[in-house]
């Protein structure tokens, strides 16, 4: 393809009809005293959009703009490009066209990018327009640092040699050394797994190597396999950085410590387990700047949204949020809380960890090694006049029986348990010791959750069900199957290939009428049971999961790998 020519983007923009005489005057004087780039001052300052921009360079220079949102990449053309220059340059390798290579550049106007790429891929190079705001953040997902995370471990391992891992000073792991390599390793390890949205950390020792694995939307995913010489050098800075025992190999141990990564501030909580080959070591990443969701934002159906609002409320009364771990019941009580936290509420929370910070609220870290425990903090939180008051976990029976007297005594009490689904968590606050009378009249209503993965929007296509999973979704819309379009993920650079990105809620709730509170006084389970699922008919976890299995939100695997969870 041939050199594009140069172009004034200001005059371009006013000859396309985007751009006033009047404004292109107020942006080259705003230029003058910032030295800010003219197309920056143009879109923030409303005059045009950055798609519009582009659009306009592509009509001019005669060449494509392309939408990445919607755009299919191939990993192994991408790398042609290596990511340095990537960067550099704000490019990024589309496709291949009868032998053209078509890269998509930022700014097209720079005549000196365009000779530097054609040069460091040596081939002939075709143009297209990509918006910037779209390029960085696909940058960060298709250029991972597995390789540089891989030479950082290769390094660590060239340092430390035959010296006995045992002494952690001599391989430098010590408080503020920040250039020994073991610091270099977990700070890049830190940072990937932040861009690639990782809840989890798991180093693992296994006999000739250590692999470190990310927890993406649910999945765990290898991330790099190393050396097991680096291990118990990654677990001594690691323990030195959450103030654990580094003598103490024998037993598990719990901490948390708080890092910056990127600017954003990242609680993270690790625990150790002694394995066969070393120590295995997991840690929860929890980012305190995420900003927090409204109840609205959480793709509730809308008589799940309707009961849920009417149940937080009332004046007292506890509501329970269940699941398992990682189901999103935090993020869902925080939804509540953000919409209840006004000036005439007192608010108070008791967590461990808290897990984000809302401005108004008391909030209480749990501290178990001082004797600050749920049951301690919770008796003082109720003699300092709360409104409201969240448990982060219902763990025991003395703490469960306290939230309930609160309930009982005006007081909205937010909490959440681990069971497996709405029906079963009156039952199993009973196998806790619970009494049957606080059970059956502080509950007002019981919300369980599960996290789907959602397709990702852009390698979705039309789907035909395996027989299998036709069966299955017979089983629950009946005749109605051949009715639904479905959907999968094909897999591109913008979802790491795996079809999915994101992960959603699937709901069902329970309230507590006075046909369940009856039988919940009777002292029978069964008949318990029986009224539950009569009221919670065709409104279950299951049947959200079809939902949005039908509306193209996820798919028949990912619905049938829930109900397969439920069932066990």
């Amino acid at each position: 393809m041939a050199r594009p020519e140069k172009v004034r983007l200001g005059d371009l923009l006013i000859q396309q009809g985007l751009l006033t005489d009047e404004q292109l005057k107020l942006a080259l004087e705003e230029q003058k005293r910032s030295g800010r780039k003219l197309g920056r001052i143009f879109v923030e300052s409303g005059y045009v959009t950055e798609e519009g921009i582009a659009r306009a360079l592509a009509r001019q220079l005669q060449v494509e703009f392309v939408d990445l949102r919607s755009f299919h990449l191939k990993p192994e053309l991408i790398k042609l490009l290596p990511e340095a220059q990537a960067r550099r340059y704000r490019a990024l390798v589309l496709d291949e066209r009868a032998g053209l290579l078509r890269v998509g550049l930022s700014d097209p106007t720079d005549l000196a990018v365009f000779d530097e790429i054609s040069r460091v891929l040596r081939r002939d190079v075709e143009l297209a327009v990509v918006t910037e705001s779209q390029l960085m953040p696909l940058l960060d997902r298709v250029y991972k640092r597995t390789e540089e995370i891989s030479g950082l471990a290769k390094e660590l391992t060239q340092e430390m040699g035959d010296i006995p891992v045992e002494f952690g000073a001599a391989l430098g792991i010590t408080p503020g050394s920040e250039d020994a390599p073991v610091v270099k390793l977990l700070q890049t390890v830190f940072e990937e797994a932040l861009r690639s949205r990782a809840s989890d950390i798991h180093i693992e020792p296994q006999e000739k190597s250590v692999v470190i694995r990310f927890r993406i939307d649910g999945v765990l995913h290898v991330q790099t396999e190393a050396d097991s010489k680096i291990s118990t050098a990654l677990v001594l800075r690691l323990k030195l950085m959450s103030g654990l025992d580094i003598s103490e190999k024998r037993l598990p141990q719990d901490g948390r410590f708080n890092i910056k990564i990127r600017g954003q501030n990242v609680d993270v909580r690790i625990s150790t387990m002694p394995v066969q080959h070393g120590e295995s070591v997991v840690m929860r990443l929890l980012a305190q700047n995420t900003g927090l969701l409204e109840l609205d934002s959480l793709y509730m159906p809308q008589r799940v949204r309707d009961r849920f609002h009417h149940a937080i409320s009332r004046p007292s009364g506890i509501v329970l949020v269940t699941g398992p771990t990682g189901s999103g019941k935090t993020t869902t009580l925080y939804a509540a809380l953000n919409e209840l936290n006004t000036p005439e509420k007192k608010i108070i929370t008791v967590e461990d960890p808290v897990e984000y910070r809302l401005p108004g609220l008391n909030q209480v870290q749990v501290h178990e090694k001082i004797d600050l425990t749920f049951t301690r903090v919770l008796r003082t939180a109720l003699r300092q006049d709360p409104d409201i008051i969240l448990i982060g976990e219902m763990r025991d029976q003395e703490t469960a029986e306290i939230g309930m007297r609160a309930a009982m005594t005006g007081h909205l009490v937010l909490s959440t348990l681990h069971t497996n689904d709405a029906l079963s968590t009156p039952i199993r606050l009973l196998d806790m010791g619970v009494p049957r009378y606080m059970v059956a009249l502080s509950i007002q209503m019981v919300l369980a959750q599960r996290l789907v993965r959602v397709i990702c929007e852009n390698c979705a296509t039309d789907y035909q069900p395996e027989p299998h999973e036709r069966e299955w979704l017979r089983y629950e819309l009946g005749d109605r199957v051949d009715k639904f379009k479905y959907r999968i993920g094909l897999g591109c650079a913008h979802c790491a290939n795996t079809g999915y990105q994101g992960r959603q809620a699937v709901y069902e709730f329970l309230e507590m009428t006075n046909a369940l509170v009856e039988a919940a006084n009777h002292g029978d389970p069964s008949e318990f049971m029986a009224v539950g699922r009569e009221q919670m008919a065709g409104h279950t976890l299951r049947r959200d999961a079809v939902r949005l299995v039908v509306n193209g939100r996820t798919t028949v695997e990912e619905a049938m790998r829930i109900a397969t969870q439920l069932e066990e």
